[in-house]
């Protein structure tokens, strides 16, 4: 992922800025919650002792040196010792995320661990997760417990009856895996509200990946008219609205739009997908990609949807929290249970995991005008439409359709619509 130029930025400014994005992203409470980073004199820049979180500014950071010395307004946080023993322990590690996000610390008070193999890009990014027994908050016997897990190799920690640690190379790494590790414990326990959550094996998370195709060549030259600029900052403004929305996060989302012909352009790999910019944006030109730009894994499956189905024009690939209970937990989202989702999406399908290649049921034999959506199980969820605008809706409602369904099935059997009022609705809306 993109460095957000983070080695530009003073330690405080990264910790305000990702202190920031996870008090507003829901998953800490205004006195929870705690980050650092170590710079390369040893000394510790870390989020000060009962500050509000939603309105912490740089000033407020306080810095523990490495003699000991503190030095700043206010008081470090209580768990900072664990912060200073995660990094005696792992030298490699150059930040730290502690809170407590509402997925993982319903894992920590059933004490389990959540398994990433739930979904490959989980397990890409955060690995397996330790575990550290409960000790006082604050105390030193608390930092050798997590330290010793982190010493074990785990750059993720569930913390008995409290929340969750992460380590990273650099705040942007430990806030992605943060986020991830998250995203994973919310799709699980929403799967296992609907079904049972399946797990991939790590042979077919390897065989996934070796099938994805390789890099396009890159173009000798390229040109930006202003119809493509224009397409630029569509994306743009869809991307960061999804991760506003909560409809993405920072580690995972492809959105394309088709230019001219089978001419498109697409969100990059390497960019985290909240700070994309236009300049960032790849295009795709007669098979071939912008030069030193790397676009999305997905590119070979946009391409081919362009070229096969001429009536789509956009293409959103995302992982949402209540659709990816479907996903994972192999369940029909039945959208005949509510008439206005119907209309927008009309069935939506489960395609196996790795079906973006090969077999009967792949996403390519699938799509068309009436089958605009696909979810792929273990994966994503993948929605295409006319105008980007009008797909991001599409991504919407299928997003609320699926958490109603969710919460309904708390409440008792959920009733569909029946295929005569299906077809009375097909008649006035879809002929």
């Amino acid at each position: 992922m993109k460095k957000l130029d983070t080695s530009l930025m003073h330690p405080r400014d990264q910790i305000t800025m990702i202190i920031d994005k996870i008090y507003r992203s829901g998953l800490t409470t205004t006195s929870g919650g705690n980050v650092s980073i170590i710079d390369e004199n040893g000394d510790m820049w870390v989020t000060p002792s009962a500050i509000d979180k939603g309105s912490l500014r740089a000033s407020d950071i306080v810095i523990v040196r490495k003699d000991g010395t503190i030095e700043g307004r206010h008081k470090p946080s209580s768990e900072y010792p664990f912060h200073k023993a995660i990094y005696e322990a792992r030298p490699d590690i150059k930040a730290v995320v502690h809170a407590h996000p509402p997925a993982l610390v319903s894992f920590s008070i059933v004490r389990q661990i959540p398994d990433t193999n739930i979904i490959p890009q989980a397990k890409y990014v955060c690995g397996d997760i330790g575990y550290a027994a409960y000790e006082l908050p604050g105390s030193d016997e608390l930092g050798a417990v997590i330290a010793r897990e982190f010493t074990k190799g785990f750059n993720a920690v569930i913390m008995e009856n409290h929340g969750t640690v992460v380590g990273g190379s650099d705040l942007r790494d430990a806030f992605q895996r943060f986020e991830t590790l998250e995203f994973c414990g919310r799709t699980i326990v929403y799967g296992n509200t609907i079904g049972t959550p399946h797990y991939l094996s790590d042979e077919q998370i390897e065989e996934f990946e070796n099938q994805i195709p390789r890099l396009l060549p890159e173009m000798n030259t390229v040109e930006h008219p202003s119809d493509e600029r224009t397409i630029r900052e569509e994306i743009k403004r869809i991307v960061h609205r999804a991760c506003e929305q909560g409809l993405m996060i920072s580690s995972y989302g492809t959105v394309s739009v088709r230019w001219r012909g089978n001419d498109f352009l697409i969100t990059p790999t390497d960019v985290a997908r909240w700070n994309i910019q236009n300049e960032d944006i790849v295009q795709i030109k007669d098979g071939k990609r912008e030069p030193g730009k790397l676009p999305s894994r997905a590119t070979w499956l946009h391409q081919e949807i362009y070229k096969r189905n001429p009536n789509i024009n956009s293409i959103i690939l995302t992982q949402t929290p209540y659709l990816m209970a479907y996903s994972v937990a192999h369940e029909k989202l039945d959208v005949r249970t509510i008439p206005e989702s119907w209309i927008f999406l009309q069935d939506v399908p489960n395609v196996p995991f790795g079906s973006h290649f090969a077999g009967e049921e792949t996403i390519l034999n699938l799509l068309s005008e009436d089958t605009p959506a696909v979810i792929i199980n273990n994966d994503s969820i993948l929605v295409t439409g006319d105008k980007l605008l009008g797909t991001f809706d599409r991504l919407e409602v299928a997003e609320f359709s699926a958490k109603s369904l969710t919460m309904g099935a708390s409440l008792g059997k959920l009733v569909p619509i029946n295929e005569n009022q299906v077809e009375a609705l097909r008649k006035k809306f879809l002929r």
